[in-house]
């Protein structure tokens, strides 16, 4: 073999030496533009969530509101040792945060901490000027992690974490108001209602846009502020305004958690509405609870009643089985109708009444609430006009309430009120189902010439500091003539001024209504225990107002009668719009 040149070797070897250079070069190359890196991030954004909106009462206070959460957070490896108890004595200055649970809480880790869930906007702001001192008093230095190499400066930062619903009013105005829960997203805790108005205008209440800031940043990561910088500003969710006194509502829930306690009661349901409008001035129940705080034994009471509990209403039921009389020219008021002593045999089933009458005219079948006289003058009604005009009158429909999950109650089909028993059970409240609601639309219509109105608890949606936005009013339905209505209501008056309401009696008062007891079904029978209830109204020159009372199962002896139970309390709130202003008596 011959032998290489020396220049040529050298040559050779150079060669070898640049490429190995060269091709080193590329590998690194190739891997540091394939690989991520920590660079500093010279945009900074600044994200500010918008808020659910209020919802506040008839008379200006805000019954359910949201704040704001932060959290806190530090990393434990740049706090200087020598500055660690100055940083402690100064966060919990401004935080209000217990001084030896936040020493614990960063001794015990090495890293990233978060020293609290729940600071307030108000603390918030105090935190963040703390964090811009912090940096210039050196608290916080730069830490090299000992496997990378890589330093780095976190100071602390306080980060939006949630939002929380607050019921200042406590348990006033529930279950109407309604609850929420949490909702996850984008690493925030939100909310979103579940029950009452909170879930009915979810849409209306939810945030529609967070403010965000975007631009450079400086060292402590505030954003500069300049021509380059962008900015949208925050729109919370509309505020809800209700029609819905507050001070009224309270008033009205003292009397119904007395009442209740006296006469042993499941339950206690009373409302007052505006007759011409449908606006509910209250809407109260005895069966509250704290939406701050529900435990358990409050899951009983997260339905609403008046609108979710379907039962058979009773002699409530015979001035609007009359009304259709009057309305297909069936009855005369002065027909005499005679009741048998209070003793009926109608087939296979006896009727009875609690007084023994053997002659009433057709009008004081209502006034003294004659079952024997219901069930027989209910018989000249057809099978169509009765079941129509139980469906004009809203029966087996929502009665349109903003609320959700409203039952829908039932009334027999079409062909039962071919049956003579049928009709019969039907006029005096029994083989039906209706809500505290129904009924108290139906009865709005004796006390507005004939036209339903819808019950309304909200008057108006308002964005903060915007412009108010009412409530669409509902077409009014002509339920019943004018003719009709009329006459019903001066049947009603009666049943107060001499039938089985007198105890609602209120002198410069028009005062009108009806009183139903009825047995509550059980086990394919009836048990013996009993709802009684009273529907009516309340007016004065100025106002009308249709106002109902429900009394679930009272327990007390001898009080079951709806005489004895929800016509006192129908009295009461009658005292108590008077005190208030919103009846005037005249002299």
């Amino acid at each position: 073999m011959n032998k290489i040149k020396p220049n040529t070797a050298k040559i050779i070897f150079l060669f070898s030496i640049v490429t190995l250079g060269f091709i080193i070069f590329l590998g690194a190359a190739f891997y540091w533009s394939s690989t991520k890196r920590k660079l500093p991030n010279l945009t900074y954004t600044e994200i500010n969530s918008a808020l659910r909106g209020d919802i506040i009462s008839r008379d200006g206070f805000k019954v359910a509101t949201s704040i704001k959460l932060y959290k806190v957070t530090i990393d434990t490896r740049n706090l200087d040792p020598q500055k660690k108890e100055l940083f402690i004595k100064l966060y919990t200055l401004y935080s209000g945060e217990d001084p030896k649970k936040v020493k614990k809480i960063i001794n015990s880790t090495f890293g990233s901490v978060i020293l609290s869930y729940k600071i307030d906007s108000k603390k918030a702001k105090y935190l963040k000027n703390l964090a811009r001192k912090l940096y210039r008093l050196g608290v916080f230095k730069n830490y090299e992690n000992p496997k990378t190499k890589v330093s780095f400066l976190h100071g602390m930062n306080i980060i939006e974490s949630g939002e929380k619903r607050i019921y200042p009013a406590l348990d006033t105005l529930t279950p109407v108001i309604g609850y929420v829960k949490k909702v996850e997203k984008d690493r925030i805790t939100k909310i979103a209602g579940v029950k009452g108005v909170e879930r009915f205008y979810e849409d209306k209440l939810r945030p529609i846009q967070n403010s965000v800031l975007q631009g450079k940043r400086d060292i402590a990561n505030n954003v500069i502020l300049n021509r380059d910088s962008v900015y949208t500003k925050r729109i919370d969710g509309y505020d809800v305004y209700l029609n819905i006194s507050l001070k009224i509502q309270k008033i009205i829930e003292k009397i119904l958690d007395t009442k209740k306690k006296f006469l042993e009661a499941d339950e206690i349901i009373a409302s007052v509405m505006d007759s011409r409008t449908g606006a509910l001035l209250a809407l109260a129940t005895s069966n509250r609870y704290n939406p701050d705080a529900i435990k358990r034994s409050d899951y009983p009471s997260l339905n609403v009643a008046a609108i979710e509990y379907s039962y058979e209403p009773g002699s409530v039921m015979k001035p609007i089985t009359f009304a259709l009389l009057l309305e297909n020219k069936k009855i005369n008021p002065f027909d005499l109708v005679r009741i048998y002593g209070g003793k009926f045999k109608l087939g296979k089933r006896t009727i009875r009444d609690a007084h023994s009458y053997e002659w009433l005219s057709a009008e004081d079948v209502i006034v003294h609430s004659s079952n024997v006289g219901i069930a027989q003058i209910a018989q000249n009604l057809d099978s169509l006009e009765f079941y129509q005009g139980l469906k004009d009158f809203g029966f087996s429909f929502k009665s349109g309430i903003d609320l959700p999950y409203e039952a829908r109650g039932e009334i027999p089909p079409l062909h039962k009120f071919k049956s003579e028993t049928y009709k019969a059970t039907v006029g005096y409240g029994y083989g039906m189902r209706a809500n505290f609601m129904q009924m108290l639309k139906a009865y709005s219509a004796f006390n507005n010439n004939g036209r339903e109105v819808v019950p309304r608890i909200a008057k108006k949606f308002s964005l903060k500091d915007g412009q108010p936005i009412p409530f669409l009013m509902d077409t009014q339905k002509q339920v019943i003539p004018v003719a009709v209505a009329k006459r019903v209501q001066k049947i009603l008056i009666k049943t107060v001024l001499k039938g089985t309401g007198t105890a609602a009696i209120y002198d410069g008062l028009e005062i009108g209504g009806k009183t139903g007891t009825a047995h509550i079904a059980a086990d394919g029978g009836y048990s013996d225990n009993y709802n009684s209830s009273f529907f009516g109204f309340a007016n004065d020159k100025k106002n009308r107002f249709t106002i109902g009372v429900l009394v679930r199962v009272p327990k007390k002896r001898y009080y079951y009668y709806a005489s004895l139970t929800a016509v006192p309390i129908f009295r009461q709130i009658v005292d108590k719009l008077v005190e208030e202003g919103y009846l005037s008596p005249s002299l």
